[in-house]
């Protein structure tokens, strides 16, 4: 395989009147075990309308990420409310400290990786986030570039145990999980994180292809070959985080509006019912 290139990044920002804020970060790291390695992620943010009824000068809110690489957190994106209609909000680059600059992904290896949320805006708050996993083929049209052949289940998140956080298992899929953070978030505050590490699970070295191919050689006698394609060779790993935010005023009503998730809350502590 040769060594990692990296692929294009996008953004794009689609601004309304929102309830809620929505920051997506979408990882995309090309997978390779030899070479020099790096990674380029982009990262797009958008804003949803709910129906939940919400000041929107008073909520903001942030991603946060850890990698390998880094000394401490850093912000991956941003939204907040600035006065006469407008918004501060940005993004920069995902997973770029999760190697060192002539580091490749191996197999099997956990890379440190914390995602957390934090308040940057004026009122409380509850935090939902997101995460996608899938693998990608770079050379495939767009609309036809997900590779449905490997599970994303080898793309392992670790998500510490009693974090705070409440795993929805109905909304949740192989390729999509979801998470309530389960205390309201006062302004300032950050959540605790969500992820700690990811991996590539080695039993993805094991997913072949084989072909036979049987020739004449100049002795006259046939010959068969057998040809053994790695399924991953050339392929892509990528990772989604999504992290919204409702007000934690009458929070059982907006989050239904917003998430369409039916809570309760006992002693502050966020449950599903």
């Amino acid at each position: 395989m040769q060594g990692t290139s990296q692929p294009s990044g996008f953004k794009r920002a689609l601004m309304r009147p929102a309830t809620s804020i929505i920051l997506l970060v979408l990882a995309i790291v090309l997978l390779c075990f030899s070479g020099v390695g790096g990674t380029l992620a982009a990262l797009t943010y958008f804003s949803e309308t709910y129906t939940a009824r919400l000041e929107v000068s008073q909520i903001g809110v942030s991603l946060m990420e850890c990698g390998a690489q880094a000394e401490e957190a850093q912000t991956v994106a941003w939204r907040n409310y600035a006065g006469d209609d407008r918004w501060d909000e940005g993004s920069s680059e995902l997973l770029t400290t999760m190697l060192a600059s002539d580091e490749a992904v191996k197999l099997g290896k956990e890379y440190k990786e914390e995602l957390f949320a934090k308040n940057t805006g004026q009122i409380g708050q509850y935090v939902r986030v997101t995460l996608r996993k899938y693998w990608e083929d770079p050379e495939a049209q767009a609309d036809d570039a997900k590779v449905r052949t490997v599970s994303p289940e080898l793309i392992q998140l670790g998500i510490p145990e009693d974090n705070g956080w409440l795993k929805d298992e109905a909304a949740s899929t192989e390729e999509r999980e979801v998470f309530y953070y389960q205390t309201a978030l006062q302004p300032g505050e950050e959540t605790t994180n969500l992820t700690d590490t990811i991996r590539i699970d080695p039993a993805v070295a094991t997913k072949v292809t084989q072909a036979s191919e049987v020739t004449t050689g100049e002795d006259g006698k046939q010959y068969t070959t057998l040809k053994t394609t790695y399924d991953y060779d050339g392929m892509r790993f990528c990772l989604e985080a999504t992290v919204d935010a409702v007000q934690d005023h009458n929070a059982q009503a907006g989050i239904l509006s917003a998430w369409g998730a039916h809570v309760q809350f006992t002693d502050g502590i966020m449950s599903l019912v």
